[in-house]
């Protein structure tokens, strides 16, 4: 199997309908780099949590992560919880390697993409 692996962190909802645009994420990136392990995991209330979503990775024999916060802004999961939960992973798995992206609200081109889908959605 794939030595990288990519996850996908999200915060996870009661409904598993609110799920369906990050699993579709999920594929188009399983799609684009099929020598990559690419995963779906969640801070809480649905499944695999963060620490699963690793664990199957290194046993499938990740050596490194890229751990991809799907959080639009930086609020006290982002500052709080993720680090607490990399220190955590990290001590779990110290033979892996962690990469941990800055939230995809911190990303100009997703601001930018957001921007322009709201300007083509506000015609006057």
């Amino acid at each position: 199997m794939s030595e990288q692996a990519i996850i996908l962190f999200a915060h996870g909802a009661r409904d598993p309908d609110w799920a369906l645009p990050f699993q579709l994420i999920r594929r188009q990136l399983q799609a684009a780099r099929p020598d990559a392990q690419v995963e779906l995991a969640f801070l809480e209330l649905m499944t695999p949590s963060l620490e699963a979503a690793v664990a199957q990775s290194a046993a499938q024999g990740a050596k490194r992560v890229v751990l991809v916060p799907l959080f639009l802004a930086q609020g006290g999961h982002m500052k709080q919880d993720l680090p607490r939960l990399v220190n955590k992973i990290r001590e779990q798995h110290p033979q892996l390697e962690f990469q941990v992206m800055s939230a995809i609200g911190d990303a100009p081109e997703m601001l930018q993409a957001i921007t322009d889908w709201v300007l083509r959605g506000a015609t006057v």
